[in-house]
């Protein structure tokens, strides 16, 4: 009932985004309404068949293979609130981080994992594992969008492990829409599947995000 209801939404948002949004250049951003979002992802069966997660190179030297700092530091020192001292071979100390996951303050960069906002595993699922090497690692130390990567406290990411949202979702609710909008934000990014159950949690979450949209880039 709630995903014929979000369906009908759909539809309806639909004819109110500009067709501009249907043909867009090459790697242009788009936002559109989260219900629309959802609708944009291929529903396919899911594999898990040959995953390693060795085939995802990561961490990798990140940005600026200069200073010394890996993705995950350069994560770190990236959504920080206030900023941690970097010292030789990027050794973080001090600074403060927000995991709105779990709507928690963590004081120690240690306490922290980077989370792939759509786990490895997951990934290989749903349309990584017909990817090269290379593009797999491009995926596992993604920076070109905000939503790829985040710094959250160990303990929930560990919680959330390898699983999709119709499996798990943050135990925050004021994190639950934002959530959706980053996971579906990736699956669109790297043009990757979602299976039915997955497709039916998002859309039940994104009934209550009404106000909620999604903005993504397709990965070069």
């Amino acid at each position: 009932m709630i995903k014929n209801l979000l369906r009908a939404t759909t539809a309806a948002a639909l004819a109110l985004v500009p067709l501009a949004l249907f043909t867009p250049a090459a790697h242009a951003a788009e936002t559109v309404p989260i219900a629309v979002a959802v609708s944009r992802l291929a529903v396919e069966t899911e594999s898990r068949a040959g995953y390693d997660r060795d085939a995802f190179k990561h961490w990798n030297s990140g940005l600026n293979a200069t200073d010394g700092c890996n993705t995950r530091a350069e994560v770190l020192i990236a959504e920080a609130v206030s900023a941690p001292a970097v010292g030789a071979r990027c050794a973080l100390t001090g600074g403060s981080w927000w995991s709105y996951y779990d709507d928690t303050t963590v004081t120690s960069a240690s306490g922290l994992d980077i989370d792939h906002m759509v786990p490895l595993a997951e990934a290989w699922d749903s349309g990584a594992s017909g990817w090269t090497a290379a593009r797999r690692e491009a995926y596992a130390n993604d920076q070109g969008a905000q939503a790829s990567l985040v710094a959250v406290t160990a303990r929930s990411n560990r919680s959330k492990s390898d699983q999709d949202p119709a499996e798990w979702l943050p135990p925050s609710a004021d994190a639950l829409c934002r959530y959706v909008s980053e996971w579906t934000a990736t699956k669109l990014r790297w043009n990757l599947a979602i299976d039915e159950s997955e497709q039916d949690r998002l859309y039940f979450v994104a009934s209550g995000c009404t106000d909620t949209t999604v903005t993504y880039e397709p990965a070069p």
